[in-house]
């Protein structure tokens, strides 16, 4: 068996990319009900703050903060997930060696982790979190996708409303640009 070798420091903030087994697959947000309760079960037994996160049909990107002494976000995503897919009726299709496993097939095993180094690499994964869902074309703007934490961002003044696209639909997004 292949031994990843992740980064496992303390207290640290990461950026996520995690997806779905079926890339064609709209779970997450047909399920985002229950997906939101894998994320409060797991931050219930194993504290970590999500610090911006966007649910895409099928996959999410999310920064995290871990605890000061605590380094496992291993162990939080296997609660994610597990949780997550419990809640689930089976039926979805599974390789052998899954079958072999006694895995489900909901989510790819592998998952994309980086350790935030500084202020302007956690800006520029949260600018990339929340653009996600108009770089895959299920959104025009940013504040038209319901399932991400900018709506926080702007609750919160870090970011405006028109951030990545126009606000309004009175004003066409090409005179609101400039163009």
């Amino acid at each position: 068996m292949t031994n990843y070798r992740r980064s496992n420091v303390a207290g640290a903030s990461y950026f996520f990319t995690v997806n779905l087994a079926d890339r064609s697959s709209a779970l997450l947000v047909e399920q985002i009900a229950l997906l939101r309760a894998a994320f409060k079960y797991a931050q219930a037994r194993h504290p970590f703050a999500i610090d911006a996160i966007a649910v895409l049909p099928d996959h999410l990107h999310a920064i995290w903060i871990l605890p000061a002494g605590d380094g496992d976000f291993a162990m939080r995503w296997r609660l994610v997930k597990t949780t997550f897919s419990r809640g689930l009726p089976h039926g979805e299709p599974r390789s052998a060696s899954r079958e072999a496993r006694g895995e489900r097939g909901i989510w790819q095993r592998r998952y994309w982790e980086h350790l935030i180094r500084d202020d302007e690499d956690f800006a520029r994964h949260a600018d990339y979190i929340h653009i996600n869902p108009v770089k895959h074309g299920h959104v025009k703007q940013a504040a038209e996708w319901p399932h991400s934490s900018f709506h926080r961002y702007v609750r919160a003044g870090i970011l405006p409303l028109d951030w990545a696209g126009c606000a309004t639909e009175e004003m066409d997004c090409g005179e609101r640009n400039g163009d």
